[in-house]
C-alpha cells in the first residue's frame, strides 16, 4: 500500500497540482497585502477616513472603540469590513485568473488553416479523376477546356 501511495504521489499530475496550490497560496498572500495595504487605505480616505478592516457590528450590547478591542474582550461581532476586503481580494484574484486563462487559450488556439487547393478534377465525359492541369483525359482521350 505504501508503494502504491508513493507511485501516486510521484505522478506528474499530483506534483503539478501541489506546485499550483503553493503558488496560489503565495499569490493570495500578495493580493491580500495589495488590498489591505495599498487599495483600501485610499478608498477609505476618499469615503471619509474609513478603515474597512475596522468596520464591525457589535452583537454583545457593550461599546467597543475598535474591532481589536471587541475581539480582545471576547464580544460577538460581525466583521463586515473584513468581509468587504475579502470580496475585493476575490474579485482581484478572479480577474487575474481570467486574464491568465484568456491568454493561455489564445496561445493554445490553433491557427486556422486555409483549405488546400485541389490537385485533381473529374473528366466531364467519363467522370474519371484526372490531374487539375490535364488538357486531355487519359481514360477517354477527350479534349478538356483549360481551367
Amino acid at each position: 500500500m505504501l508503494k502504491e501511495f508513493k507511485e501516486f504521489a510521484m505522478r506528474g499530475n499530483v506534483l503539478d497540482m501541489a506546485i499550483g496550490i503553493i503558488l496560489g497560496i503565495a499569490f493570495g498572500a500578495i493580493v491580500n497585502s495589495l488590498v489591505n495595504n495599498i487599495l483600501m487605505p485610499p478608498i477609505g480616505l476618499l469615503l471619509g477616513k474609513v478603515d474597512f478592516a475596522n468596520l464591525f457590528i457589535n452583537l454583545s450590547g457593550k461599546h467597543y472603540a475598535s474591532l481589536a478591542e471587541a475581539k480582545a474582550a471576547g464580544a460577538a461581532v460581525m466583521s463586515y469590513g473584513v468581509f468587504i476586503n475579502t470580496i475585493i481580494n476575490f474579485i482581484i484574484v478572479a480577474l487575474v485568473l481570467f486574464l491568465i486563462v484568456r491568454q493561455v487559450t489564445k496561445i493554445r488556439r490553433k491557427p486556422e488553416i486555409a483549405p488546400a487547393a485541389p490537385t485533381s478534377k473529374d473528366c466531364p465525359y467519363c467522370y474519371s479523376s484526372i490531374p487539375i492541369k490535364a488538357t486531355r483525359c487519359p481514360h477517354c482521350t477527350s479534349e478538356l477546356k483549360p481551367a
